[in-house]
């Protein structure tokens, strides 16, 4: 990769992983939190909470792509940033449940991640551009793994207002990324509506994409609802109090992204995505069946959540690199609007589906629901055909630098 791809990577990166801390951030404590709010007593309440962030997100992926395509990708990302950190301090201000949904849509309006992907794709050559999607997705397991290990303690010192406060100043620093960091988009974009609305058609009729598409979904839903109860199950069946939930997180958290490299070199180096894939889709469906029969003491969680980050941390570097792999040339911009919008709305149906199965028929039926979506998930996904990356002698832009690093 040149100087300027992996700076593109890099930076676009960490634009991406801004958008999912400000998601993940609050998963581990606001369960926990959700009482001392007004109305925040009613788990269907704290789930959608927890998930409209992903509804308002899947409705706008498409529609914010199609506008970056129209108007310049790094115009719709300034919006979208600015969106972002106007929720986070309604939510930061919030003292009943439902401002805190309001703060928590408004966040989800912020939905850059189809203009970050589609200007990730301006700026890398078609034989990096593999490795460029594979940087931006591991940085939703990566800002998921953080806010696991640092919410917590954010938690204790700040407060749930403080996160939220602090997510809004993040978003505002990132408009500085954008515009100092990440590298010059080129002036030409995407063809015309028809043309697009063709590449939509195209993509929503690929088998494999809907495989993917389908997979993220399962996969955001499965977390989503996982979240709404596993932060309690730690205080109540193995008695750590919810400050303390960074001691369980953090040596869990990097024990799996030891465990996951050697997985991710096998699948690229030696041919093996799909085995790999689908042994990451059993490890998150086998968390789901231990929580099932009932494991609940410390020990226990320890290990079922090191074998949950790991498969999920796979997946997630897995399936955008994957996406952008299956999708046809000129349809990658559609391709990828339409994997965000189908991620986000998982973020939401999870959820509202955790919250809602938990508050009627108990935490243990939680648990069964991930079980049926992780077997459905299997069971579509072994049909999968996995192309081999491609290669292109000519760079997508003139203007990405001559100078070659490896990587």
């Amino acid at each position: 990769m040149s100087r300027e791809e992996i700076r593109a990577a890099l930076s676009l990166g960490s634009l991406f992983a801004l958008r999912m801390l400000g998601l993940f951030l609050i998963l581990p404590v606001f369960a926990v939190h959700a009482p001392q709010l007004r109305g925040g007593e009613d788990l269907t309440l704290v789930g959608v909470a927890l998930g409209i962030y992903g509804l308002t997100q899947g409705l706008l992926q498409i529609p914010y792509g199609m506008a970056a395509d129209r108007f310049g990708r790094k115009r719709v990302i300034l919006i979208g940033l600015l969106l972002f950190a106007a929720g986070s301090f309604v939510a930061a201000l919030a003292t009943d449940i439902w401002w805190t949904i309001v703060g928590r849509c408004l966040q989800g309006a912020g939905a850059i991640s189809a203009a970050v992907m589609a200007l990730a794709a301006d700026l890398t050559r078609e034989e990096h551009r593999t490795k460029t999607m594979a940087v931006i997705g591991s940085s939703i397991g990566l800002m998921f793994a953080l806010s696991l290990v640092g919410a917590p303690t954010l938690y204790r010192y700040v407060g749930m207002a403080g996160i939220f406060a602090l997510t809004g100043f993040l978003s505002l620093a990132a408009v500085y990324v954008l515009y100092k960091v990440v590298p010059p988009e080129p002036v030409q974009h995407a063809a015309g509506p028809e043309v697009q609305a063709g590449m939509l058609r195209r993509v929503l009729g690929d088998i494999e994409l809907v495989r993917l598409n389908v997979g993220i979904f399962a996969l955001h839903t499965v977390q989503m609802a996982m979240f709404v109860v596993v932060p309690g199950l730690l205080v109540d069946g193995a008695g750590l109090p919810v400050t303390d939930h960074w001691m369980v997180y953090l040596p869990v958290v990097l024990a799996s992204f030891l465990l996951m490299v050697p997985a991710i070199l096998v699948s690229e180096r030696h041919g093996r995505a799909k085995r790999v894939f689908l042994g990451a889709i059993g490890l998150v469906l086998f968390v789901q069946l231990g929580y099932f029969l009932g494991a609940r003491g410390l020990a226990a969680q320890v290990a079922l959540l090191l074998v949950f980050f790991v498969g999920f941390n796979i997946l997630e570097a897995s399936l955008p690199s994957l996406v952008s792999r299956v999708a046809p040339a000129a349809a990658k911009g559609t391709a990828l609007g339409v994997y965000n919008t189908t991620q986000s709305l998982g973020l939401f149906f999870g959820g509202a589906l955790g919250g809602w199965v938990a508050k009627h028929h108990g935490n243990d039926a939680v648990f069964l629901a991930g079980v049926l979506i992780m077997v459905g998930w299997l069971v579509f996904a072994a049909g999968m055909h996995v192309p081999p990356p491609r290669r292109s002698g000519e760079r997508t832009q003139t203007h990405i630098a001559p100078r070659e690093v490896e990587l």
